[in-house]
């Protein structure tokens, strides 16, 4: 099973940007699919983005054009970069790592955007 730790989260204003890190241990990580989900408080966990081992990026409407997944296999780190946040956008934002249907994820790494 992959370990996963996230990182880069904490408290921002509104406009303003964040890089979250998800750093996996094993060696599947090359040929593995990213995913960031994130939940905000009183609500259910929706999925954010995902990048495919091949390179291929997915965004969920609300983020598109604002928020990007990337990868360094060299490092078994994915990201997520957060720009112009929102504060809707404040949740626990987690990553993870895996082949589709099995997924490991990380414990979450909390992102507040304030007004």
């Amino acid at each position: 099973q992959v370990q996963l730790v996230e990182s880069g989260g904490g408290l921002v204003q509104a406009g303003g940007s964040l890089r979250l890190s998800c750093a996996a241990s094993g060696s599947i990580f090359r040929s593995s699919v990213i995913a960031w989900h994130r939940q905000a408080p009183g609500k259910q966990r929706e999925w954010v983005a995902t990048l495919t081992s091949g390179g291929t990026t997915m965004y969920a409407t609300s983020v598109k054009g604002r928020f990007t997944i990337s990868r360094d296999n060299a490092r078994n780190t994915g990201y997520l970069q957060l720009n112009s946040l929102k504060p809707e956008n404040t949740a626990v934002y987690y990553c993870g790592v895996g082949k589709t249907g099995n997924i490991s994820w990380g414990q979450g790494t909390q992102v507040t955007v304030s007004s």
